[in-house]
């Protein structure tokens, strides 16, 4: 079955730098756009950012673009996502996803997600 399991959350600070990994199982990882979603307290799931198969295109939210990096290593099934200039709106517990879209509510479902990591970001 699919696995999808992150690590590499933990409390920062404002500023701060971390990157997020994310192991994947149990389907062929290469054949898959791959993403990073995000939950905040009390708030619904944001896409965070989304990469093609072959790391020739990647997709960032106007919050994070320029900030964080996303990217994917097809040989070792894993997924990464690198955060610089972290702010305290970016505190989430953040999930590596596949297979989301928008439903009709306009509200982003993902088919698989893991089960997160969490970042905090405080000083």
């Amino acid at each position: 079955q699919v696995r999808l399991v992150e690590s590499g959350g933990e409390l920062v600070q404002p500023g701060g730098s971390l990157r997020l990994s994310c192991t994947a199982s149990g389907f062929t990882f290469r054949n898959y756009w791959m993403y990073w979603v995000r939950q905040a307290p009390g708030k619904g799931l944001e896409w965070v950012s989304a990469i093609n198969t072959g790391s020739t295109a990647t997709y960032y939210a106007d919050s994070v673009n320029g900030r964080f990096a996303i990217s994917r290593d097809n040989a070792k099934n894993t997924l990464y996502l690198q955060m610089t200039s972290l702010k305290s709106e970016d505190t989430a517990v953040y999930y590596c996803a596949r297979e989301c879209t928008y439903n009709s509510a306009y509200n982003l479902v993902c088919r698989y997600r893991g089960q997160g990591t969490q970042v905090t970001v405080s000083s």
